[in-house]
């Protein structure tokens, strides 16, 4: 069952990357409104750091960020939550980020589903998460399996 509302879901994709190009460098960047809900991903050849500006992000520090790597043949999604920062505990926010990531995961998979509708076998590829935190407790990177899991039935 999804959790995204597509309607709420805003998307911007930074020249010279396009809805089905490059593969590799595509950056997600991904922040909300605590007000409205709606979420803002920006697709780019790297992080927009324009969209982390703003005081409520520094503050909060509950950005998702993302990337497509490719090792040899392989290719792969990493995406990057910051325990440590912002607003609240690490155990605090650690959870909070384990709850809300399905929901990041389907707003990047459709979002960008031209993307996976031209390269098919990336559905296939691995999903890293990496939480980063100054403890080690929760300092990890863990396979959340792969972004077919995350589609809407409507892409």
């Amino acid at each position: 069952m999804s959790r995204l509302d597509p309607k709420k879901l805003h998307v911007t994709f930074l020249s010279p990357t396009t809805v089905d190009s490059p593969l590799v460098p595509r950056c997600y960047t991904l922040t909300h409104s605590d007000r409205t809900g709606d979420l803002f991903l920006t697709i780019a050849h790297e992080f927009n750091k324009k969209q982390l500006k703003g005081w409520q992000i520094r503050i909060m520090r509950d950005e998702v960020l993302a990337e497509w790597l490719k090792t040899e043949e392989t290719y792969s999604l990493h995406v990057y939550c910051q325990i440590s920062k912002g607003i609240g505990t690490s155990k605090f926010r650690d959870r909070i980020f384990r709850q809300e990531l399905p929901l990041v995961l389907e707003a990047f998979r459709y979002g960008d589903q031209a993307l996976f509708h031209a390269n098919p076998f990336l559905d296939q590829t691995k999903l890293w998460i990496h939480f980063q935190s100054k403890k080690d407790k929760f300092n990890k990177v863990e396979i959340w399996g792969s972004p077919e899991k995350y589609a809407l039935i409507e892409d």
